[in-house]
């Protein structure tokens, strides 16, 4: 199991580096579900995985000129404040609580995706004119929101990231993957800081499963020129839907009451 959980952490890189986020969304479940840990410790420990490994596609795609530094401090900023605290809220939820909604997330991840919300271009004043305070509003709002839902579920919130900056800011479409990726970096860190003291970390286990899914990451940004991302977009919604669905079974007793039952089915390897 630790093998295919490791390979898993490859894919996650993988996504990662090609679409500017999504591969994020899957780590709490491949933790879980694959590798056996509780939720909350595997909520936590996804924040640096996924952090890591958006720091060194964003580091790649910066050399290639798809970084808006600035963009991404705006965005990045606000998100920060909610990733933060999004983790202090998430102790008052149960871990079956903290599932459910990560699977409610990766349902709407999945309809972005398939919408194909990535391929939006932006607002004619967006682009000619820099985003209208009106606008900034908006994006602070946004940002917020993807940093709450970093802190309580462990997702990097690129899928939300992306189409905001292009949609709102007027962000070129490569641009903004590796601008997101930097959001992604700074959104993680905030939400890993507020987790820190309040769940046990198993840091030899983090430290192999990020070193894998930055070897994802660096293929993946290597290679994201040379494969159609609508198609990769798409299969990808497909599997999200499925997780998600599985997760939503898997946790079914929350929606009769029963509290909070037991979220992995496979032996813990360390949490």
């Amino acid at each position: 199991m630790l093998i295919l959980g490791l390979t898993l952490a490859i894919l996650v890189g993988l996504s990662l580096g090609m679409l500017g986020g999504g591969g994020s969304i899957l780590t709490v479940p491949i933790l879980v579900y694959v590798l056996g840990f509780a939720a909350k410790p595997a909520i936590a420990m996804s924040l640096p995985v996924v952090g890591v490994t958006s720091l060194v596609g964003a580091l790649l795609h910066w050399r290639l000129g798809n970084v808006r530094i600035g963009m991404a401090a705006l965005f990045g900023g606000f998100a920060m404040v909610g990733a933060y605290g999004g983790a202090k809220l998430a102790v008052f939820m149960s871990g079956t609580a903290q599932l459910v909604l990560l699977a409610v997330v990766m349902l709407v991840a999945a309809a972005s995706m398939l919408r194909g919300s990535r391929d939006a271009t932006p607002a004619p004043d967006a682009e000619q004119s820099g985003p209208s305070s009106a606008r900034l509003v908006v994006v602070g709002v946004a940002a917020l929101g993807v940093g709450v839902l970093t802190g309580l579920v462990g997702i990097g919130g690129g899928f939300l990231v992306v189409p905001a900056l292009v949609l709102l800011l007027g962000v070129d479409m490569r641009q903004a993957v590796g601008t997101s990726l930097v959001v992604i970096t700074m959104n993680s860190a905030a939400g890993f800081a507020g987790y820190l003291g309040t769940v046990d970390i198993e840091w030899r286990f983090l430290a192999g499963f990020t070193v894998a899914a930055v070897v994802g990451v660096l293929a993946g940004t290597a290679v994201a020129r040379r494969v159609p991302r609508q198609a990769l977009r798409r299969i990808f919604a497909i599997f999200l839907v499925v997780t998600g669905a599985l997760i939503l079974y898997q946790n079914r007793a929350v929606f009769a009451g029963g509290g909070d039952v037991a979220a992995a089915p496979l032996p813990s390897v360390g949490a």
